[in-house]
């Protein structure tokens, strides 16, 4: 079965580098590029959004940038995020998004299936901060696909200077990804 005779699936993009020209920002283009038909995909950035503060938050409820991601999640079929990896986890900037918008009320993560994919420059490919990352969807009732994986070691070897990919086999491993979770949430729509 292929995406491109399921039901139309919109994704919503989530790269957890706010650089201009992160490697991860590449694999998102990449996705792009590499969609089957009836897959959209939409990017959010997340450099509005603030670091959040309970206080704030009790105060003045979410800010207008949180509001807008949000309902872009609730919007969204699925979710398909791409990050680096640092010191050993995920970056602060994604935790610091999901942890905005997963206040009540009406939580928007739960039950969205979600796929994770990372580059970065070591050996391991992000390994360690997407299984991070699989936690806390774990904690948010979120539906992480678990295959393929796509983890992207020696990205300088793989992107060019503008940080698209360039390298065929990751090229594959992320239209793989993107049809999976594609297939995956049209299997969660039937039940």
């Amino acid at each position: 079965m292929t995406a491109s005779n399921q039901r139309p699936v919109h994704m919503l993009a989530i790269c957890g580098s706010l650089r201009r020209n992160s490697y991860n920002r590449g694999l998102l283009r990449a996705a792009q590029k590499v969609k089957p038909e009836g897959v959209t995909i939409e990017e959010f950035d997340l450099i509005d959004i603030p670091m959040f503060n309970p206080d704030a938050f009790d105060a003045t409820g979410f800010p207008k940038a949180v509001q807008d991601f949000r309902a872009r999640i609730k919007a969204a079929d699925a979710i398909l995020i791409a990050t680096p990896e640092y010191n050993y986890s995920l970056p602060g900037v994604l935790k610091n998004a999901i942890d905005w918008a997963s206040r009540p009320p009406e939580q928007p993560f739960a039950k969205k299936p979600i796929a994770i994919m990372g580059a970065t420059l070591g050996a391991w490919g992000t390994t360690r901060a997407q299984y991070h990352l699989r936690q806390v969807c774990v904690f948010l009732d979120m539906l992480p696909i678990n295959k393929p994986e796509v983890l992207v070691p020696l990205a300088a070897q793989k992107f060019d200077k503008e940080s698209n990919l360039t390298d065929e086999a990751t090229m594959g491993f992320v239209r793989d990804l993107v049809v999976s979770l594609a297939t995956w949430t049209n299997q969660l729509r039937a039940g």
